[in-house]
């Protein structure tokens, strides 16, 4: 179903291998760092061989995600930072001395960075906090701790937060179309591109056009035109179906990505989607990815279906005729 530009903008940079690849590199870092602080000195040597222990608990967690943790849900994946969480506060209470434990909860930057570039808005604030709330705590619990050191800690890591979710937020608006909303061209070859790198999977894509489109312009001007595109962008991304990418591909014309799904089940979408403006006219193509596909022998096999659909009268979808006989 339909999103938020915000959440959209998050998540669509991030796929899930991306985000259990970052997630296991600041595990691993986090935890070379507190094992790096825990070798710094002979005093306390409880403490530091406890924090060196949970150093090698980081590193080891991290290593795993990084390797197998690309099929993880994302739900899963957001318990381990709120796991990361609780194990650096930890650290930061049992360290051995300030100066360690300041290093210690300074790694809290890392779980800002990570949430505020995969996560929603929500989600990410929730994560900040109990970052911050976690290693504020252990600080002043010691007791050893100068007060100003959690407060400075939390300027840092909410700042590195705010930053980072600047920068996504930046980042996404270049793979989105600024009229419509949804992907752009360059959103959706992206988009592309990491599906067709799993060859397991099911891939199909779907060309539409709005037919006619240059007599609305000509007739009622460009701003109805740009009114149209928007009303049919709209109609259309609330009704996509999970893991759906929709894109403006250009001009009057959209481009459907969906995973998952075979031709005819992609044809069956795009029907249900052009049955949502029944005052427009949409020609559609649509295409299955076949073996050995790459995504300009896909796409072109979309619009070859789409230019038969033209061919043949318009208002209508047809899937690509090699599909069909696969």
């Amino acid at each position: 179903m339909g999103r938020s530009t915000e959440q959209q903008g998050a998540r669509d940079l991030a796929s899930p291998r991306a985000l259990a690849h970052t997630l296991g590199l600041f595990f691993v870092a986090g935890g070379c760092a507190a094992m790096v602080a825990a070798s710094g000195g002979s005093d306390h040597l409880a403490r530091r061989w406890a924090v060196a222990a949970a150093g090698v608990l980081a590193v080891t967690v991290g290593g795993a995600v990084f390797r197998w943790g690309s099929g993880t849900p994302r739900v899963v994946l957001g318990g381990l930072v709120t796991l990361g969480c609780a194990l650096i506060g930890l650290v930061t209470l049992i360290s051995p001395d300030p100066m360690t434990a300041a290093v210690c909860g300074s790694i809290s930057a890392f779980v800002g960075v990570i949430a505020c570039f995969f996560a929603d808005r929500r989600v990410a604030l929730v994560h900040v906090l109990t970052a911050v709330g976690a290693t504020s705590a252990a600080l002043l619990l010691r007791g050893d701790a100068p007060v100003a050191t959690p407060a400075a800690l939390a300027v840092v890591v909410v700042t590195l937060a705010a930053v980072t979710r600047t920068l996504v937020l930046r980042a996404s608006d270049a793979g989105s179309d600024a009229l419509t909303g949804p992907a752009n061209r360059r959103g959706f070859d992206e988009a592309l591109d990491e599906h067709l790198r799993r060859p397991e999977l099911r891939v199909s894509a779907a060309l539409l056009d709005l037919d006619l489109f240059k007599q609305v312009n000509d007739t009622a001007g460009h701003e109805a035109g740009d009114r149209l595109l928007r009303r049919v962008a709209d109609s259309w991304r609330q009704a996509l179906p999970s893991g759906a990418v929709l894109a403006r591909h250009g001009g009057d014309e959209f481009a459907l990505l969906a995973p998952g799904l075979s031709g005819p089940e992609a044809l069956v979408v795009v029907r249900d989607l052009c049955a949502l403006v029944p005052d427009v006219s949409v020609s559609a193509g649509v295409a299955e990815r076949l073996a050995g596909d790459t995504a300009a022998q896909l796409m072109r096999r979309a619009d070859l279906a789409l230019y038969g659909v033209k061919a043949d009268g318009r208002g209508a979808a047809a899937l690509h005729a090699e599909t069909v006989g696969a």
